[in-house]
């Protein structure tokens, strides 16, 4: 049985937000959004949860961290070929996001870039080839 994920970042405006992962591929699930949250779609196993700071809030005693100076969580997202790395990027930096706040990184067998949302939460796209996903790209590298 497939488990689902669903990621929950604080964002400072929502409608902005849900317009930003809607340029870049997600959809929203009407079923799950208020004016509180948002639920955004990247596929059937992820969802992502736009949760106003005031909402966010009630979820934990923690302190929020500004994701525009802090970083706590990478998240990391394949895409199916380097192409489709490029374009998330790009359509990112075109919806108010910012280019690789991240270094680039190809290794040949692996490409990856990131953006940051307009809050700041980084996303790291990449690719790996299928052949290092069945070697293992520590097999590659060792490979010569």
């Amino acid at each position: 049985m497939s488990q689902m994920i669903f990621i929950n970042l604080p964002v400072a405006d929502l409608e902005r937000s849900m317009a930003f992962y809607e340029a870049i591929g997600f959809t929203n699930d009407t079923k799950f959004t208020n004016h509180l949250a948002a639920c955004m779609v990247l596929s059937d196993d992820i969802r992502l949860m736009l949760l106003t700071h005031e909402f966010w809030s009630s979820f934990t005693d923690r302190r929020r961290v500004d994701p525009a100076s802090e970083a706590q969580v990478l998240l990391c997202i394949s895409r199916v070929n380097r192409e489709a790395v490029d374009a998330i990027t790009d359509a990112a930096v075109a919806a108010g996001g910012t280019a690789d706040p991240c270094p680039v990184q190809d290794y040949g067998f692996m490409y990856g870039r990131s953006f940051a949302d307009p809050d700041g939460h980084i996303w790291e796209p990449m690719w790996m080839s299928a052949e290092a996903v069945e070697k293992g790209p520590m097999e590659m590298s060792d490979a010569g």
